[in-house]
């Protein structure tokens, strides 16, 4: 699914307004009814519901939401920011349909305006006198609609005073589309964080908004949810986008059928490069990650002292035996090998070091780079320039800083793993709650699966694994980048509803990823 800039989801709207047709505040409309499916879903009908509406489009949507909950039986209060005539004009009409329900207007001080005294109030305008904001009880529930995605600087004056009163609140705070205040297409660390809402919930419309891929962003945005409001496909199909967001028919899209009359030797031989002594573990997990995604044959490449361990614990691998006993020392023959992966476990031994220098040096397929690998050409970068086109690296966040570089910021980050893929014509698969994966051309995708529970010791080795066995089978570097993070974090999904955050490990995700595969049958 692809990520549009801000820019990019006006003319969405705009497109679907005309080429639907549908007129604006339909579209709104539609908008607010998918909240309120979500809402009414999650929050208990004796809550009282508090929202704040801006000026714009993001008020007008929290406005119609307002009365749909009111609609359903809700209590509802609204507080407006600015008065009607400074609104947008979709906005100003769902202003005039909720005082239509048959609810009145007060002033910020609780006075009913004299011709609406005999209605209930239900929507109250604001005045920009921080003495006069409404109470927030912990118990109650804020909507957020304020200003929304096309926030272009930062939160001031009385609208900051609003946010920093929601923040203060100690309730429950659903943003609708955007948190007000955060940025969608750069980094909103320069805001002091008391301007942005935090919210614990964001309804936000498809397009997903790039920001919510980042932690930085983390205690703004708080659980995302994706709601498609029916914005013209033709359109976003034909954007031209650099970031997408991988989802199930991303990866199903990739999944190819197996033949009847497929053999062992159909499905390639991968060569994992791992372990050295007391650093077993990740030879194992490896290993057994890459046979359960799929290769015809597995050959690890270890040093003396594993032999016995792997030998018992992963039968099905075969065995190509260093003759150093502690560390990886000399590269094998890698003329046989449809993939080849290095670094799980390999430790940063100078003799190992030499011998992945002459690894990049003699091959010419692309290589799989993680852990102790990525380390070594850390401290030896002039190396980066021979590394075989095409090849993976796949660090976390520290182990990419020592290789790329400090960065500032989520977005800093970002850009500097785009520039390191382009020039190095590689593919970058950095680990995190949505790992990010870059590619040569400056294209990045963002995984949707995954869980806390899987940053534990070994999942990095299982996602090695897992990558290295489909780059064997012949699925192309960012096919096997994409597919392999998929089905790590789905696998990592499932082993979470048994094993629950704490007890999940990383032979955990092992033993699920024949399940994580089978979710993927039947959706070509």
């Amino acid at each position: 699914m692809k990520i549009l800039p801000v820019p990019l989801i006006r003319e969405a709207d705009a497109f679907t307004i005309i080429n639907e047709p549908i007129a604006d505040i339909d579209l709104m409309e539609r908008a607010a009814t998918a909240c309120v499916g979500w809402l009414k879903k999650n929050i208990q009908s004796d809550k009282k519901i508090i929202v704040f509406c801006g000026s714009g489009n993001n008020g007008g949507d929290g406005l119609a939401i307002a009365r749909l909950m009111n609609d359903a039986g809700y209590r509802v209060e609204v507080f407006t920011l600015t008065p009607p005539e400074k609104m947008s004009e979709s906005c100003r009409i769902n202003y005039g349909r909720i005082r239509d329900t048959g609810c009145g207007i007060r002033d910020a001080g609780g006075g009913m305006r004299e011709a609406e005294t005999r209605i209930p109030d239900l929507v109250s305008e604001l005045l920009p006198d921080s003495s006069n904001l409404p109470l927030i009880s912990p118990a109650d529930v804020v909507l957020d609609a304020i200003f929304g995605s096309g926030l272009t600087r930062p939160a001031e004056g009385f609208a900051a005073t609003v946010i920093h009163h929601i923040n203060s609140s100690g309730a429950m705070v659903v943003a609708i589309d955007v948190p007000s205040g955060l940025f969608c297409d750069e980094t909103t660390r320069m805001t002091s964080t008391n301007f942005v809402i935090h919210a614990n919930y964001t309804l936000t419309f498809a397009p997903p908004k790039l920001a919510f891929f980042f932690r930085e962003n983390n205690v703004f945005a708080g659980d995302w949810q994706l709601l498609d409001i029916g914005l013209h496909q033709g359109f976003i199909e034909s954007a031209d986008v650099r970031n997408f967001m991988l989802d199930e028919a991303d990866a199903a899209a990739i999944l190819r059928k197996r033949n009847k009359f497929d053999h062992k030797g159909t499905f390639g031989h991968a060569l994992i490069i791992a372990g050295s002594t007391g650093k077993m573990g990740a030879a194992v997990l490896a290993a057994r990650a890459c046979l359960h995604s799929g290769p015809g044959l597995v050959t690890l490449r270890i040093p003396k002292s594993g032999m016995n361990i792997l030998q018992s614990a992963v039968p099905e691998a075969m065995l190509d035996i260093d003759p150093n006993e502690d560390h990886y020392s000399e590269t094998p023959a890698i003329r046989s090998y449809s993939a080849i992966a290095a670094g799980p476990g390999i430790g940063m031994d100078s003799l190992s070091a030499n011998a992945l220098k002459i690894l990049i040096q003699q091959t010419k397929i692309p290589i799989i780079f993680d852990a102790d690998a990525i380390n070594i050409l850390a401290e030896n970068k002039t190396w980066l320039g021979f590394v075989p086109e095409g090849s993976i690296f796949t660090p976390h966040p520290k182990e990419f800083e020592r290789i790329a570089g400090k960065s500032s910021n989520d977005f800093d980050q970002n850009r500097i793993q785009r520039e390191f893929s382009f020039r190095y014509q590689c593919y970058v698969v950095l680990k995190g709650a949505h790992t990010a994966i870059t590619t040569p051309d400056g294209h990045c995708f963002f995984n949707t699966t995954g869980n806390p529970g899987m940053a534990t010791g070994g999942s990095g080795d299982v996602l090695t694994g897992i990558i290295t066995g489909l780059m064997a089978q012949g699925y192309s570097s960012l096919e096997s980048c994409l597919l392999g993070v998929f089905l790590h974090g789905r696998a990592g999904d499932i082993a979470l509803q048994e094993q629950g955050f704490e007890g999940l490990i990383a032979g955990d995700i092992i033993i699920n990823l024949g399940k994580s595969f089978q979710t993927l049958y039947g959706k070509f």
